[in-house]
């Protein structure tokens, strides 16, 4: 580690300036610059994007300045000038200016200031600037970045936990212009921050040379309050209650903010430190066929393999999903974060800084999932036998409805997950002013943990009971049991125990030291430079083990798990009918009694052990639970040791070309990468001996990022802006992983022979970092007109074009004779070959202030965004690099927003919807080529409403999500065909809360 001599140089530095400071400086100093853990279910979960994400646990000047003197926003590192602001009264009010205009205030405050950042700005960048201390719209910063134009959200568990900007999620992600991370992740999970403890959100759509290197899809800066944007004695915070019609729940969310100033004898000083927390519950419901879809037609040429049909005339050729079920997660979440600050100015020309951060994540959560196969064999080989077939209408060889008789029993677990995450951040850093130069630098450590633990529960019925299905009902399957008893605990025998731990963690130092230097030409009047380092390291340590008990026919409600209870949904009353509820113990239960659950599983291991001596995979799970911790496999965890060097030169230009004034900059930004990447492998040798040895791969490259940004001022209310920039956007630790986690196929049961493919079952099942990946790179235009008409109004419109190579996702294949251990399934990231995106955005924004009266309190947002996105599929896979849709893509993205603030009332309406897009893509069962998996449009419809009927109090009421539109998933199987993959509901908020400030 290199960290003693940066930190010695940044103390040595900030002495020097201290020392030299120059209170005969003509102006004052600036203010201060400061700068996915995977999916937990053990089993399949019913479809991208619907399982909980669990790993959430992804410099600039404080502040907007007052409306009447916006300014411009200050880039996250080396900024730019930018003023402090005043405190705002609160929304409604209007305060009397030092020059006798009346300062808008309230949402009319928060509209101009994000004008003002848009406006005057280097870049290209979008901006939500909270209104009021504690008051961004949304509850969190993802669910406020839905808002700006290109800007699309994943959602899921009832929040918004994925930001896309303009179709792309390779995001670089900055707290008060540092680079911030959570765990082994290089970005950080936005929904994390509590909208209590932000400023601003700042969207960067194109960089600077001396901006933190943007991902792909730009960068995204957090950024909080520091004591410097107030003239002294702030206090300020919220109380809000919340309700969630899904969950049946309350939960509290608040924030306090306490700030202040000195004048002292040694220059001016203040601290500020902002409580936040944050809590929900959630409770989603989905209804799902399974994405591999099949034929009667048996896949190994078999009659054995074949489905008998008994409905004359559909013959034995029509498609139909594999399995139905229903998958149910719900759970609890909190999130406690402090942020503090302190600024010193003691000379007019330097101010010195120190910043904290801690930001944490708890989550308890308990998946359900219950699921009827419609094709696999009973226990003693025998196929189920389909009956009442009705084929679709129009469409060949495709069932509408079906029943299954005999076959394998329904399976159902209950997976219950704890996890957390801690990370903290800390800088020190200053600004000096010194004659033509102002030189500033900041030095910021990292840490980050996160922790999980999962208990799983898996189960199965004692025998296979007749299964009536539509599969294209409202969006999805309906189905029912034909009468199966399933409120009957004798019906319910034990087929597993899962337990996982897993810990990652990171922590890194970063250092970065800025000039700009005025310079005596008029065309050119500053220059920039400046040098960052970066030192990361990351880890990840796992284990698990299972104990597969299906055949044992071990009564359920025998378990230490106690007695069972009814699985509650989270359906709507006007959804699907059809079975929805079945029998498991208790979350608690399961969490508390987990020894004598780890007791019983190497009971019943060592049954099977003795009845069968040979089976390898027994013995190895029997000996993974000898222990009470569970044993780390080396095979799952990794280390990561990563430094960068930057260094950029920048020039800012300004001249006069036919009346017209235009400006820019123009620079070069050159990143050196050096890392090291270590994890395990499995190895089989030529006598077949299998030895897990350790693998490490290195990479180191140099990236060159020109950047050039031009702004044309037509008139001082109408400009155009020109950009090109390139990107660079590193694979991720864990992508880089050279290991591999290998988990043996125990399904042997029930003759089963073949796989959802349709081919032998797999040996193994394999997943995998790549070390070969490449980095991400894009080619960037920008072109954007721009009309501010008012302090908050304006129509502004962008149009963009990124030409993409390396863009990076997983994807699953089979693989025959893989390192000695025959038939697996693989899945690992890959480069996908070239790409593109194009598109267009649209945004107007305005209140009526023309109109008289209280008319004039109405006014509006409104945005849309075009995108189109392609890029060919890996050449890994073995295909012809076919073009496909880029994931995560919606064509269209809609924002609309209508308000009204005059006197003590503020509302808004505010509504957003984007149009479907491909989730996946994944291999068609006996075909080669790959077919997506659709996520229909999704909207959202949210309003609030603030009343304040004293200077320091408002009251406010906000409902989110309204409409409450479900989900849909959908899976193509072929070029023209698909069916449901499933529909997933979402809960409505209701809160009541106040707001003060003194």
């Amino acid at each position: 580690m290199k960290r003693a001599p940066l930190f010695l140089l940044s103390s040595a530095t900030m002495a020097l300036v201290i020392a030299g400071a120059m209170p005969a400086a003509a102006q004052d100093a600036p203010a201060a610059t400061a700068q996915d853990a995977p999916a937990t279910a053990a089993q399949d979960a019913p479809a991208a994007g619907t399982a909980a994400q669990v790993n959430p646990g992804a410099d600039i000047a404080p502040g907007p300045a007052a409306p009447q003197t916006p300014t411009a926003p200050q880039s996250p590192e080396g900024g730019q000038d930018q003023q402090a602001a005043r405190a705002a009264p609160p929304a409604g009010y209007a305060a009397q200016g030092d020059d006798g205009d009346i300062v808008v205030t309230g949402f009319r405050q928060s509209l101009s200031s994000a004008q003002a950042l848009k406006r005057d700005s280097d870049s290209i960048i979008d901006a939500i600037v909270a209104e009021d201390i504690g008051k961004l719209p949304d509850n969190n910063a993802s669910e406020a970045l839905a808002r700006i134009t290109g800007v699309q959200v994943n959602r899921s568990n009832d929040e918004a936990n994925g930001v896309l900007v303009r179709g792309l999620p390779d995001l670089t992600t900055t707290f008060n212009g540092r680079e911030i991370f959570t765990a082994e992740n290089r970005g950080v999970a936005l929904q994390d921050f509590p909208a209590g403890a932000l400023a601003a959100l700042e969207v960067y759509k194109s960089g600077t040379s001396n901006l933190i290197e943007p991902g792909l899809a730009g960068l995204i800066n957090v950024r909080s309050r520091r004591p410097f944007d107030f003239d002294g004695l702030e206090i300020a915070g919220a109380i809000r209650g919340t309700y969630n019609d899904q969950s049946n729940k309350y939960d509290p969310n608040g924030n306090l903010l306490i700030s202040n100033r000195w004048e002292t004898g040694i220059g001016d000083f203040g601290a500020l430190i902002n409580f936040a927390y944050t809590q929900s519950h959630y409770r989603n419901a989905v209804r799902y066929d399974e994405a591999f879809v099949r034929t009667p037609v048996g896949d190994l040429g078999t009659t054995d393999d074949d489905l008998p049909v008994t409905t004359p005339g559909v013959g034995n050729a029509f498609a139909f999903p594999g399995s139905i079920g229903n998958y149910y997660s719900r759970g609890k979440r909190w999130r406690p974060s402090i942020n503090g600050s302190l600024q010193w100015k003691p000379a007019s020309n330097l101010e010195i800084y120190a910043d904290g951060l801690w930001q944490a994540y708890r989550g308890e959560a308990a998946n359900e999932w219950f699921n009827a196969n419609l094709e696999r064999a009973s226990v003693d080989g025998v196929r189920p036998t389909l009956s009442n077939v009705v084929l679709v209408k129009g469409e060949p060889n495709k069932a509408a409805s079906l029943t299954k008789t005999g076959g394998y029993p329904a399976e159902m677990y209950r997976s219950t997950n704890n996890d957390r995450t801690d990370t903290y951040q800390g800088a020190i850093g200053f600004v000096w002013s010194v004659g033509r130069a102002k030189i500033s630098s900041d030095f910021a450590y990292t840490t980050s943990t996160y922790t999980a633990s999962e208990y799983s529960l898996d189960s199965q019925f004692t025998s296979a009971p007749t299964v009536n299905a539509a599969f294209d009902v409202k969006g999805s399957v309906d189905y029912d049991l034909n009468g199966y008893d399933a409120q009957n605990p004798a019906n319910y025998a034990w087929r597993g125990y899962y337990e996982r731990r897993y810990k990652a963690k990171g922590d890194g130092i970063q250092w970065r030291a800025d000039v700009d230097l005025a310079t005596d030409f008029a065309v050119l009047p500053s220059i920039q430079f400046g040098v960052r380092y970066v030192d990361r390291n990351s880890s990840l340590d796992q284990g698990n083990r299972y104990a597969n008990t299906s055949t044992l026919g071990i009564p359920l409600a025998s378990l230490p798990s106690g007695a069972l209870e009814t699985v509650t949904d989270g359906f709507r009353s006007d959804t699907l009918p059809g079975f929805q509820n079945w029998l498991m113990p208790s979350r608690s239960n399961i969490r508390e009694n987990f020894a004598g659950l780890q007791q019983a599983s190497i009971a019943a291991l060592t049954q099977l052990a003795a009845a069968n001596p040979t089976d390898a995979g027994i013995a190895d799970n029997l000996a993974r639970f000898q222990t009470a911790i569970i044993p780390l496999d080396p095979l799952g965890g990794f280390t990561a040791a990563e430094q960068t060097y930057a260094f950029y030169a920048q020039g800012k230009y300004e001249l006069t070309v036919g009346g017209l004034e235009i400006d820019g900059t123009f620079g070069v930004r050159a990143v050196n990468t050096d890392g090291r990447y270590s994890g395990f492998q499995r190895s089989v040798d030529a006598a077949g001996v299998a030895s897990i040895d350790p693998i490490t791969n290195k990479q180191n490259y140099l990236d060159i990022l020109p950047s050039a940004n031009m702004r044309i001022k037509f008139t001082p209310k109408f400009q155009a802006r020109f950009a090109y920039t390139e990107t660079r956007t590193r694979p991720t630790f864990g992508q880089l992983n050279p290991g591999a986690t290998v988990t043996f196929n125990s399904q042997t049961s029930g003759g089963q022979t073949t796989g959802p493919d349709g081919q032998p079952l797999f040996n193994a099942f394999i997943t995998r970092g790549n070390p070969n990946l490449q980095p991400l790179t894009s080619n960037n235009f920008d072109a954007t007109l721009e009309w501010y008409f008012s302090k908050t109004g304006s129509l502004t419109g962008a149009v963009f074009y990124r030409d993409l190579y390396g863009f990076i996702n997983t994807y699953t294949n089979p693989v025959e004779n893989f390192e000695g251990l025959g038939r697996v399934q693989l899945t690992q990231p890959e480069n996908a070959g070239a790409g593109k995106v194009k598109g267009a955005e649209i945004g107007v924004q305005s209140f009526f202030d023309f109109l008289p009266g209280f008319l004039s309190g109405f006014g509006g947002q409104a945005n849309v965004t075009y995108l189109d996105g392609t890029n060919e599929l890996p050449s890994a896979l073995g295909e012809q690099a076919p073009i496909v849709p880029i994931t995560g893509v919606s064509k269209w993205t809609y924002n609309l927003t209508a308000f009204y603030e005059r006197g003590p009332i503020s509302t808004r309406l505010s509504y957003n919807r984007r149009s479907q897009y491909v989730n996946s893509f994944n291999r068609n069962v006996n075909e080669e080529q790959y077919a997506g998996e659709t996520t229909r449009a999704v909207e959202r419809l949210d309003y609030s409403l603030a009343y304040t009927p004293f200077k320091n109090l408002t009251l406010t009421a906000d409902i989110n999500n309204i409409l409450a539109t479900p989900f849909n998933n959908y899976r193509n199987y072929n070029a023209t065909q698909f069916f449901p993959r499933d529909v997933r509901e979402e809960g409505r908020y209701y809160s009541l809360g106040a707001r003060f400030r003194f």
